[in-house]
């Protein structure tokens, strides 16, 4: 056992390294698109997408090189935000956005300002965090 003995007259495929080329994406111009603002306690995260939701450039607080509680600053979050959007304004030509915020932290409102701040109209901003309700009813017998 553990030998593999090959019949003679048979051939063996040996592994076969087909790799497709990868075909690059080339700069999308994208006039309208959304902003998507997750602002926690301890960071914020700025997403700027197409309408279908693809992402075009992604920054935060923390890839701007702040660390620990500083992350979750306004300050900070204006400086992620102005990243992402620089980016997605140079590379696929955006202009106009919807902004979608979720979450309670401080970079909710700076990160608001720094899209208007870059010279991008904002067509609508909508509050997109969840709100608890208590939930469904728990499984088991009820208590008296």
């Amino acid at each position: 056992m553990g030998h593999n003995l090959i019949e003679e007259g048979k051939t063996v495929n040996t592994v076969e390294t087909t790799t497709k080329a990868k075909a690059k994406k080339g700069k999308r111009i994208v006039n309208a698109g959304a902003v998507h603002i997750q602002a926690t306690f301890n960071n914020t995260i700025i997403s700027v997408t197409d309408k279908t939701g693809g992402v075009l450039s992604a920054s935060s607080a923390g890839a701007n090189g702040f660390r620990g509680s500083k992350k979750g600053t306004a300050f900070a979050a204006g400086v992620a935000a102005e990243k992402a959007l620089e980016i997605a304004k140079k590379n696929h030509a955006l202009n106009s956005v919807d902004v979608y915020v979720s979450g309670i932290g401080l970079g909710r409102d700076a990160a608001v300002r720094a899209v208007s701040a870059a010279g991008i109209r904002i067509d609508s901003i909508t509050d997109v965090t969840p709100i608890a309700h208590g939930g469904v009813r728990p499984k088991g017998e009820r208590k008296p």
